[in-house]
Formats: structure tokens, C-alpha cells, sequence
């Protein structure tokens, strides 16, 4: 099974539905949508699409992040410690159970946990991983861990099996470790503004091949114009 969509809405949501069977939703990562915007986002799409959505920066980044300008409010200095890294505080937690609210009014059964290049494998990270994700309530959920780090294969393998995470990562950079599905997330092979060519698009379709479920979501300029092209080679 193979699933082609972008990461974020890249042309109007009408447009988008009638070219695609998923999206990953993005807004939830810089704040919370309002849960009638969400309603109405599941309410509008086809019968049979599906949403995936990426978990907020404030489970995976710290505040210092440039990211945070999104937020829509300020986090005072004094409860910035308590944000991002997995670290299992209340807000940390908090922010988990209205992720999951919105997951289950979309009817989404996969949450991507993208992580900055500054989250390392130190000691303090790991711990606070594996306290985070064995105190969440998944409720049937699949989640999906994208570090981008200097993190070793091995180390990478075994944080997945001990909690059940599925590994995710740009098939042009590095190959995906672990996991009951593959989770491809194409940042562009030289950036956030290039184009697939029509080379690139046959070599993902020859690493597709090799996997039983996949998703293959864009994340690039380009990422309506290359996700099409892709998916009319695909089913050829």
C-alpha cells in the first residue's frame, strides 16, 4: 500500500482533495487549530481521507526555537524550562492530550514527532523520551519519530522497539531503521526549494517498491507539482 500527499496544504483545500487520499497537517505543530477548523477540515474532505498530523513544537522543540514565533502567545521566562525534548512536565503533557483531541476528530491514526537537529542522544533526552512515551495514552494511535541528530543506527532502533515508534526520514538522505510501516517525509534533495526530477521520482519509486505500507509525503516548494508527478508515475 502506498500513500502519496504533501505535508500542508499547498493549493486550495478543494484542489487538494481531489488529486490526493492524504495530508499531513502542519498547523498543529506551530499552535492549535481551533476544534470547529478541524471539524470543518474533516467535515469537507472526501470519505476515505485521511489526515496524519505533526506533533507541536511544544512536546518537541525548546522555546529558544525561531519556530515559536508561530505560537500566537508568549510562554513566560519562568515556565520555558517546561517545554519541548519530551520532558514529561504537566504543559509537556498537556499539550499530548490536545494533540490527541485533534487526531481523534479527524479520525487521524498517525502523529509525526519531528525533532530539531539540536536534540542530541544525550542521557538527559533519551530519559525524558522514554518517560514521555510510556506515560502517553496512544488510544490506537501510530507515532512517528523523525530525529534529525547525530543519532547512532543501533541507538535509533532500539529507542523505536522499546516504545513502539515508527523511524521516519528523507529516503535521499538516510534509509528508515524501524517500524511496522514506512513514514518518508521529502524535504528536497538540496533544500526546502528544489524540484524533483523526473530521476529522483524513479529512484523513490524503486525504494517504494521495496516496502509494503508506505507513506511518501512532500514537504517542499514544489511539494503539489512533485507529489503529482509521482504519484501518475507510480500508477502508470
Amino acid at each position: 500500500m502506498l500513500k502519496v500527499g504533501c505535508c500542508g496544504f499547498a493549493v486550495a483545500r478543494e484542489r487538494y482533495y481531489k488529486n490526493f487520499e492524504v495530508l499531513e497537517i502542519q498547523k498543529t505543530f506551530y499552535q492549535f487549530p481551533r476544534l470547529e477548523t478541524v471539524i470543518k477540515w474533516r467535515e469537507e474532505a472526501p470519505k476515505g481521507f485521511e489526515f496524519t498530523l505533526k506533533a507541536p513544537q511544544l512536546i518537541t522543540h525548546l522555546p529558544s526555537s525561531p519556530t515559536y514565533r508561530k505560537l500566537g502567545y508568549s510562554i513566560p521566562d519562568k515556565q520555558k524550562p517546561y517545554y519541548g525534548f519530551f520532558k514529561p512536565t504537566d504543559m509537556v503533557f498537556e499539550a499530548w492530550n490536545k494533540t490527541q483531541k485533534i487526531a481523534q476528530l479527524l479520525e487521524a491514526k498517525i502523529v509525526i514527532f519531528q525533532m530539531p537537529p539540536s536534540f542530541q542522544p544525550t542521557l538527559e533526552n533519551k530519559r525524558n523520551m522514554k518517560k514521555f512515551f510510556k506515560k502517553i495514552k496512544r488510544h490506537g494511535l501510530r507515532l512517528v519519530w523523525e530525529p534529525r541528530g547525530e543519532w547512532d543506527k543501533k541507538e535509533i532502533r532500539n529507542l523505536c522497539s522499546q516504545l513502539g515508534l515508527v523511524h521516519c526520514v528523507d529516503p535521499f538522505k538516510t534509509e528508515a531503521l524501524a517500524g511496522e510501516f514506512v513514514y518518508f517525509r521529502l524535504h528536497g534533495v538540496r533544500g526546502y526549494k528544489y524540484r524533483y526530477t523526473d530521476r529522483d521520482l524513479r529512484k523513490l519509486k524503486v525504494k517504494c517498491k521495496e516496502k509494503k505500507e508506505i507513506y511518501c509525503m512532500f514537504n517542499n516548494v514544489y511539494m503539489f507539482e512533485d507529489a503529482s508527478r509521482f504519484k501518475k508515475m507510480v500508477w502508470k
